[in-house]
C-alpha cells in the first residue's frame, strides 16, 4: 500500500452540496495548499437514536449517488487517490460509538442482527459505487466501539463487502481501541483515530506498534488532527472543548504529529481531520476554532510534510 498523504473532505455534507461550484473549488485548494495524494470522502446516515435498528442514508442529509460519483471522478481528474468513508452519525446527538443492543436477544427489544441488517444494507450501496468508481479503499466503519465485540457480524459483513467491491477494506477503530478490536485477520488494513494528546504520542505509538506487528497489516491513521482552541493539543479529540482561537496551539500538534510518526515505518499515512466541503472566506481563518486548517498556520506544516 503507498503512503497515504490524505485529508477527510465532504463529511455532513447534504444532497447538492457536492454539485455546487464551491465543492469543487475546495477540493481543488485542498490539493493545491496541502499537497496530498488522497482524498477520503466521508457519509454520514442517521438512525434515530443509538438503538434504532434502521439507518437512513436516502435522506437529504446524503449527496446523491449521481454527486458523490461526479466528485470521485473530479479528485480522480486532479490526480487523487480516492477512500470512501460511509459512516453513520445518530440524530439525536449521541456519539455513533454508543450503538449498542443487548448481547442476548429479549422479546420487544431491538436486536444485533436487524441492526446490522440494515448497516450491512448500507454499506453495500456505497461498495457498489466504490467498485463502479474504482475506489482505492472504502472503511466500513468509524469509531463504533460498542459494536466490535460482535466479531461474528463484522466478519460477516466484511465478506459480504469482499463480494461486492474488489479494493483494499479497512475499519476506522476509536483512539486506544486498536488492540482490542479482534477481527484485523479479515480486513486488508489497519485504521485508527489518532487524536493522542500531543505529550502522549510515544506511549500510544509504542503500543499500537505492537498490535500492528500481530497482525502483519498495513496501518495509517484515518483520522487524526486538532482544532485550533487552546488546550485542544491535550484534549484533540474534543470538539467541545471550550477555549480561545490559538492557530499556533494546532501548528505545535501537527509538528509534533509528524515528527512523532515518521519515525515509526509501519505508518502508511493519515487521513487528517477535516477539509470542509464549503470553505469559510479565508481571511477568517483566524477566527475559527475547528479542526479546519484552510488558511491557517498549520496548512503550511501540512503541505511541508506532504512534499516530502
Amino acid at each position: 500500500m503507498k503512503y497515504i498523504k490524505g485529508f477527510t473532505y465532504g463529511f455532513m455534507s447534504n444532497k447538492g452540496d457536492f454539485l455546487k461550484y464551491e465543492a469543487k473549488q475546495s477540493m481543488r485548494l485542498l490539493k493545491e495548499r496541502t499537497n496530498v495524494n488522497t482524498v477520503i470522502i466521508a457519509l454520514a446516515a442517521l438512525q434515530d437514536t443509538a438503538q434504532s435498528i434502521e439507518i437512513d442514508y436516502t435522506g437529504n442529509h446524503m449527496v446523491s449517488d449521481e454527486e458523490l460519483i461526479e466528485m470521485i471522478a473530479y479528485a480522480k481528474k486532479l490526480g487523487l487517490e480516492v477512500i470512501l468513508k460511509p459512516t453513520v452519525n445518530v440524530k439525536d446527538g449521541t456519539w455513533r460509538a454508543y450503538i449498542n443492543f443487548f448481547d442476548m436477544d429479549a422479546p420487544c427489544e431491538p436486536k444485533w442482527s436487524d441492526w446490522f441488517r440494515s448497516y450491512t444494507e448500507y454499506q453495500l450501496h456505497y461498495a457498489a459505487i466504490a467498485e463502479k468508481t474504482k475506489c482505492m479503499m472504502i472503511i466500513i466503519g468509524c469509531e463504533m466501539v460498542q459494536t466490535e465485540r460482535r466479531e461474528r457480524e463484522w466478519r460477516k459483513l466484511i465478506q459480504d463487502v469482499r463480494n461486492e467491491y474488489k479494493g483494499l477494506i479497512t475499519y476506522n477503530t476509536d483512539k486506544y481501541q486498536e488492540d482490542h478490536v479482534k477481527w484485523w485477520d479479515a480486513l486488508d488494513v489497519i485504521s485508527s483515530s489518532g487524536y493522542y494528546p500531543i505529550n502522549d504520542f510515544d506511549n500510544q505509538l509504542d503500543r499500537i506498534e505492537q498490535v500492528i506487528y500481530k497482525y502483519n497489516k498495513p496501518f495509517f491513521f484515518a483520522e487524526t488532527g486538532c482544532p485550533s482552541r487552546k488546550g485542544s493539543s491535550y484534549e484533540p479529540n474534543n470538539w467541545k472543548l471550550v477555549g480561545d482561537v490559538d492557530l499556533q496551539e494546532q501548528e505545535e500538534y501537527y509538528r509534533v504529529l509528524f515528527d512523532k510518526t515518521k519515525l515509526r515505518k509501519w505508518i502508511n499515512g493519515f487521513g487528517l481531520w477535516d477539509w470542509s466541503t464549503l470553505l469559510y472566506k479565508e481571511e477568517e481563518a483566524v477566527l475559527d476554532d475547528g479542526y479546519n486548517v484552510f488558511g491557517k498556520p498549520a496548512e503550511k506544516v501540512i503541505k511541508e510534510n506532504y512534499s516530502l
